[in-house]
């Protein structure tokens, strides 16, 4: 598409920020590799434990198209990602996402709630680069009535919880640790700041400054203003312009600066979780019901003076072994006869079908997923001829075996596979078989040579 492509006067209409959502629609090779970052989508502050409700009236032939579906089909997200049911599991996604794109960095979104510090801990132990904790007054228009006026909690408190948590088990310079759920102001943003925030997300706000009026029709497909509508008719009222967000923002920053101002600091290092420095509990003059409460435990600094409060390392890779993909990649240059940076999957075309076979063990994880995404960087997910690229693998494959694949390479496992076998794949062909000579004992109708949640997606 035209959109992931820089326009000739500077703009990049391409999303900075891939989502993966539970209902994974649409997440493929070439929906990943264009990405600078990846979100697991764990929940959202708006409606934790819910999946998103896209209604059939606002799906389209684009946003068919996009989410390979069918147009006025309604679109409903399972509450948890059926292929994570354990913080290993998710590392394992995590792993998937950076193998298929290997300079994105990837976040974990994680709902404000009791306990979300001990997540936090295991997502950066999971090797994710950011957490985002997310807020209870963020806006969606997929979200049950119910969950939007009754559920979730406010960012304040999961943002304490989840820096507390990091900074108590030496993790906090891992990772970035990030927040949303209708910020609004500078006032905001320094508040964040001192509670362990990094990064502040804005949704609603930015909307509202592009000409959202708040008339909550979002889920109806008719927005007078035509900020939250897929109907042409009601998209001809949009006229908002990046100005407006961009000007937005400039007003936000300087309330941020003029409120560090009279903090006497001079940047948002100086800021970040140090409550115990900056919000001090006081008294409220004339409301007793108010003096009640108790914030200690939400203002509470766990770090001395001197304590890394940020995160101080480019990327949270963790520590794995080398992906037999690497080989592949290499094998592949010498077939096409690239060199250096060069895509080696770019000469293709003009060759004939690379094969090659490969003895694995199941320590192999995500083989072809690595392969499927370089190929989606040129070919996109359909582009290249079936079986260019034919691997036979003779084993037992470990994890994540042939994940997001794409058109034009077939693999062969001669062995057995692990969990997540085909997850994420948008075209290719993926066979599983035993070996030819295998013992007397072994019944093939009852053995199993792959694992859980295969396919899915």
């Amino acid at each position: 598409p035209r959109r992931l492509k820089p326009y000739p006067n500077g703009d990049f209409a391409r999303s900075y920020i891939k989502q993966i959502a539970s209902g994974r629609f649409g997440v493929s090779a070439h929906y990943l590799v264009n990405a600078d970052e990846l979100e697991i989508k764990m929940a959202q502050g708006a409606k934790p434990g819910e999946g998103g409700q896209l209604p059939g009236h606002k799906v389209n032939a684009l946003i068919a198209r996009l989410r390979n579906t069918q147009p006025g089909v309604q679109l409903i997200s399972p509450p948890p990602h059926h292929d994570i049911y354990s913080i290993e599991d998710l590392a394992q996604l995590i792993h998937d996402l950076k193998e298929v794109n290997p300079r994105a960095k990837v976040t974990v979104k994680l709902v404000a709630e009791s306990g979300v510090g001990t997540v936090a801990a295991g997502c950066a132990k999971a090797s994710a680069d950011n957490v985002l904790i997310s807020g209870h007054d963020g806006g969606t228009a997929a979200s049950p009535l119910s969950s939007t006026k009754h559920a979730g909690l406010p960012w304040e408190l999961g943002i304490s919880e989840a820096h507390q948590v990091l900074m108590m088990n030496k993790l906090r310079n891992n990772i970035t640790l990030r927040t949303d759920g209708g910020l609004r102001t500078g006032r905001d943003v320094v508040i964040a700041a001192i509670l362990g925030a990094e990064q502040m997300n804005f949704g609603t706000i930015a909307m509202i400054a592009m000409g959202c009026v708040y008339v909550r029709k979002c889920h109806l497909n008719n927005c007078p203003v035509g900020v939250a509508t897929t109907n042409p008719k009601w998209r001809a009222k949009f006229k908002g312009s990046p100005d407006h967000v961009v000007n937005f923002m400039m007003g936000v920053a300087e309330e941020a600066r003029e409120i560090m101002a009279t903090l006497g600091v001079r940047s948002m290092n100086e800021l970040i979780g140090r409550p115990q420095k900056f919000l001090a509990q006081r008294d409220v003059p004339d409301h007793p019901k108010a003096n009640t409460l108790d914030l200690k435990k939400v203002l509470s600094d766990k770090g001395d003076e001197n304590a890394v409060r940020i995160c101080t390392q480019d990327r949270n890779d963790g520590i794995h072994k080398p992906a037999l993909d690497l080989q592949i990649l290499k094998d592949l240059a010498i077939h096409t006869g690239t060199t250096g940076e060069e895509n080696p999957t770019a000469g293709l075309m003009d060759r004939g079908p690379f094969t090659k076979e490969y003895e694995v063990v199941n320590t192999d994880r995500n083989i072809g997923t690595r392969t499927a995404g370089r190929v989606a960087e040129i070919y996109e997910n359909h582009g290249l001829p079936a079986e260019s690229i034919d691997l036979t693998f003779r084993g037992s494959a470990g994890q994540s075996f042939g994940t997001f694949l794409c058109g034009g390479i077939k693999l062969t496992l001669i062995g057995e596979g692990n969990d997540y076998v085909g997850k994420g794949m948008s075209n290719g062909e993926i066979t599983v078989r035993p070996p030819a000579v295998m013992n007397s004992d072994f019944i093939a109708a009852k053995n199993s040579i792959v694992g859980n949640t295969c396919l899915y997606g």
